[in-house]
């Protein structure tokens, strides 16, 4: 039996189909390329906007028509939120919601007539813990998942859950199954990441104390968290030097606005925020990678919070800005307030802070410049060349070097 896998949305979607292709071809499945004619095609979804529900019903029934008889086999933040739109599709076979994750394999493979094994059932169905593997030279490993916040413009908590995580015992597990692959990088990744513990009474710094020590491991990066829950432990630990975590963090801001940041229910001011900014810097000084997430057009957002938000962000001076159009999601707060943004400003307001973030991305690569720095080159070749990524994150392309495959190499940057 052929099975196909096509993934919409974060890292987090990609590392979850990872695991779920793991678990079919230990069961015997062949596994084929999204375009070709499978037996089953296995979807995860997005939910995040309007528009990614729409493309994850789109490439369902682009599926059934390129195989009618196959079997579509859904699962993600749209099967959880619109579950009844996505079974009316013609095709899908099974629909697996946030808290089915972990047994869509077993229950798959068993409708069809596989023995399960091992390869069955994933991990409890409380948290599904997952890794890619598509790459050789990184991984995204997930070891958190579902969030409490309840931002008021997020569907996320309705989609995923409330927050809850695997033991740091079968997160070291599967770094470890990770580093047996010959993977030199691991980047943590969860919906809400530096809540880790919730569910298991530990805490974020002792997870990646743990993990610190998983051999064949070189590098780790934190693909986002919180700036409440970036602790100063956190930050004093990475920048002691000896771990093996990146100089390199992911902060949602998502408006540079008191007035805003309190009525979307976010749970810091702009001050906490650029203090937060400041302390990194004050221990790892100032070639610290630092990328912002920000979300433009939120209810209320007059032109006079948008520039407020502008000049935070151009004092802030961060390495990569990273901007969201806010979509109105039914069922959230945010939906039904006054003051709703023109899709037209919204346009507007997004093209002049990618102007803002090119500008400053690249003053932050001018700034590297001739610093001899270690990269991790990737295994793939591209038009003769090969690319890596230095630990603060910059792109560094060479010459394509067989010898410097999947390894870290020191180069002038």
């Amino acid at each position: 039996m052929k099975i196909a896998f096509l993934t919409l949305g974060c890292k987090l979607n990609y590392a979850e189909t990872s695991t779920y292709e793991r678990g079919f071809v230990a069961a015997g499945l062949t596994v084929v390329g999204p375009k070709q004619q499978a037996d089953l095609y296995l979807i995860n979804t997005c939910s995040v906007t309007a528009t990614s529900d729409s493309k994850s019903r789109n490439l369902i029934r682009k599926v059934n028509r390129l195989n009618p008889q196959a079997k579509i086999i859904v699962t993600g933040c749209s099967a959880q939120l619109r579950r009844e739109e996505l079974e009316a599709l013609p095709g899908v076979w099974k629909i697996f919601g946030c808290r089915q994750k972990a047994e869509l394999v077993e229950v798959c493979l068993k409708e069809l007539g596989y023995e399960t094994g091992d390869c069955g059932r994933l991990v409890e169905p409380a948290m599904f813990g997952a890794y890619s593997s598509g790459e050789r030279t990184r991984s995204f490993l997930k070891v958190q998942d579902g969030c409490d916040n309840k931002c008021k413009y997020c569907t996320v908590p309705f989609a995923r859950g409330e927050s809850r995580n695997i033991p740091i015992c079968q997160c070291v597990k599967m770094a470890e199954e990770i580093a047996a692959a010959g993977i030199k990088e691991v980047v943590l990744t969860g919906v809400n990441t530096g809540s880790f513990g919730k569910s298991s009474g530990e805490s974020f710094l002792d997870l990646l104390k743990a993990l610190n020590e998983v051999q064949g491991i070189e590098r780790y990066r934190i693909s986002s968290i919180e700036p409440n829950l970036l602790t100063d432990d956190i930050i004093d630990w990475i920048a002691a030097g000896g771990s093996k975590f990146q100089p390199h963090f992911h902060i949602p801001l998502q408006t540079g606005c008191d007035e805003l940041l309190e009525k979307m229910g976010r749970h810091y001011s702009t001050d906490f925020f650029a203090r937060k900014i400041g302390y990194i810097r004050s221990k790892m000084g100032e070639d610290v990678f630092i990328g912002i997430d920000v979300m433009v057009g939120l209810p209320g957002e007059s032109e006079e919070l948008f520039v407020c938000t502008r000049k935070f962000l151009e004092e802030l001076r961060p390495a990569f800005i990273h901007i969201f159009p806010y979509s109105r999601r039914p069922g959230t707060e945010a939906a039904a307030m006054p003051g709703q943004v023109s899709e037209e400003v919204k346009k507007r307001r997004v093209a002049e802070l990618e102007e803002l973030c090119a500008r400053l991305h690249g003053e932050f690569v001018e700034a590297q410049k001739g610093k001899r720095m270690p990269v991790l080159f990737e295994s793939k070749e591209k038009d003769g060349t090969m690319g890596g990524y230095s630990p603060n994150y910059v792109r560094v392309t060479r010459p394509w070097n067989k010898d410097w495959s999947g390894r870290i190499v020191e180069v002038e940057i």
